[in-house]
């Protein structure tokens, strides 16, 4: 018998990211996440805001948010070369403010996000 990715239960057909224990949906697509902080004058001069634009421009879900040592952290999901565009976009002298560096982890995305904030 061949697995086709479903199974069967009283007859009706369940989707696999209704099987305990599989990828769900979102992995399956191949969208990765970003995970970064940035480094610099990057407070007090609408970094999150320029960051929440781009972001919208590429379509990718997730939230920048300020932190206590000055730096900004940034989350965000969607399709590899979006993310990557939003990265290069990071270090690029387009960005605002003065980013002196941009440490940053990429992993697969989660899905638990709905849209791109500031908070």
């Amino acid at each position: 018998m061949r697995f086709s990715g479903r199974r069967r239960d009283s007859g009706r057909d369940i989707p696999d990211r209704d099987i305990p224990g599989r990828e769900n949906s979102v992995r399956e697509t191949g969208d990765i996440r970003l995970s970064a902080r940035v480094f610099g004058v990057v407070q007090g001069v609408g970094f999150r805001f320029w960051t929440m634009g781009k972001a919208d421009e590429l379509a990718l879900k997730g939230v920048v948010r300020n932190v206590d040592d000055g730096s900004v952290s940034i989350e965000a999901e969607g399709p590899e070369q979006q993310v990557q565009k939003l990265l290069d976009w990071l270090r690029s002298a387009n960005a605002p403010g003065r980013v002196e560096r941009v440490e940053e982890t990429i992993s697969a995305a989660d899905g638990s996000f709905r849209d791109f904030r500031a908070r």
